[in-house]
C-alpha cells in the first residue's frame, strides 16, 4: 500500500514537471523534439472511391457512327448489344494508392469481346476459372483427332473476369480509368 502511494506521488509530480521543463531554457532542444515529433506522425492515406458505369452501343441510322448511350434502370439490352464497362478509381485521399488490383467479373449472359479492355498503365490479365488464376494470354488444352493435346488460345465464351494490376501507385487526388466490352448473349 505504502509502495503504491509513493509510485502515485512520483507519477504526479514528473507529470507537474514536464511542462515546465520543456520552457526552461535548457530543454529549448526537448520543447522542439516534441513540436518535430507532432509534425512527423501526421500519416498519409490513401482513400479509393470506385465507380462502375455501363454503356449501350448505338449506332447512327447510316450504321456507320457508334455513340454509346449510358445504360439505366430499366434499359432493354437484346441478344448481340455490344455493353461497355467502365470503372474509375479516384484516389480522394492524402497519400498514394499503391498496389493498386482491380478485378471486374464478365456479367453472367454476356461473352467478353477480345482485345476490348483498356489497361492505361496497368498489368491487364484474365480468368477463365472463375478467379482462380489469371493470365494475360489464358489457353486451354485441346485434344486433337490424331489423340495429341495442343494448348490454343482460350475462346472468349471462357472469360469469366477482368484484372487490372497497377505497378504504379495512384497519386493522391488522381484516377484511373479502364474498359472492358461484352456482347449480350
Amino acid at each position: 500500500m505504502k509502495l503504491a502511494r509513493i509510485a502515485g506521488i512520483t507519477a504526479l509530480a514528473l507529470a507537474a514537471t514536464v511542462p515546465f521543463a520543456i520552457n526552461m531554457p535548457g530543454f529549448a532542444n526537448l520543447k522542439d523534439q516534441v513540436g518535430n515529433a507532432i509534425a512527423q506522425n501526421v500519416q498519409t492515406k490513401p482513400q479509393l472511391n470506385l465507380n462502375l458505369t455501363a454503356e449501350k452501343q448505338i449506332f447512327e441510322k447510316n450504321g456507320k457512327k457508334v455513340n454509346w448511350q449510358a445504360l439505366q434502370s430499366g434499359t432493354v439490352v437484346n441478344p448481340g448489344d455490344v455493353l461497355r464497362y467502365n470503372l474509375v478509381g479516384e484516389n480522394k485521399g492524402s497519400g498514394a494508392a499503391k498496389n493498386l488490383v482491380l478485378t471486374q467479373p464478365i456479367p453472367k449472359g454476356t461473352v467478353y469481346v477480345l482485345k476490348s479492355a483498356t489497361a492505361n498503365g496497368a498489368k491487364l490479365s484474365f480468368s477463365i476459372d472463375g478467379g482462380k488464376t489469371f493470365s494475360p494470354n489464358p489457353v486451354v488444352a485441346v485434344k486433337l483427332a490424331n489423340g495429341k493435346v495442343e494448348t490454343r488460345p482460350a475462346p472468349a465464351a471462357m472469360y469469366s473476369m477482368t484484372r487490372w494490376d497497377f505497378n504504379q501507385p495512384v497519386n493522391a487526388k488522381s484516377s484511373v480509368k479502364v474498359s472492358y466490352k461484352v456482347v449480350v448473349k
